[in-house]
């Protein structure tokens, strides 16, 4: 009884992580259909890997010498490998006065859902 509780707990999380996941990238898209502006903040190595068509590279390590010069109005989708460094550049960027952001999780994450 226990064992099936368990796992059917660990099957709803895992269906609910990813409907979240596959939401943040489908409105991504979205946002890249309205002219948002698409950053990729992984390292340069993982970027000639490949990337998003029409993406631009601004490592994390990077971010403040590149977005200092953006209107802090400009609409932007930030995306990584897992959403984890993206989500990290959209925490920075809130708090540097950003309005218009959205954490579109992963490349996979957001190719898997074009």
């Amino acid at each position: 009884m226990k064992t099936t509780l368990v796992i059917t707990a660990l099957c709803v999380s895992l269906t609910c992580g990813i409907a979240q996941a596959s939401e943040r990238a489908e409105t991504g898209w979205e946002w890249i259909e309205q002219g948002a502006l698409i950053v990729d903040v992984r390292t340069p190595q993982e970027f000639a890997d490949g990337h998003l068509d029409n993406a631009i590279n601004y490592p994390l390590s990077e971010i403040e010498q590149h977005f200092a010069k953006l209107d802090k109005d400009t609409q932007i989708v930030l995306y990584c490998r897992s959403g984890n460094r993206s989500g990290q550049a959209y925490q920075w960027l809130e708090k540097q006065g950003f309005t218009n952001l959205h954490n579109a999780g992963g490349l996979v994450e957001m190719q898997q859902s074009k």
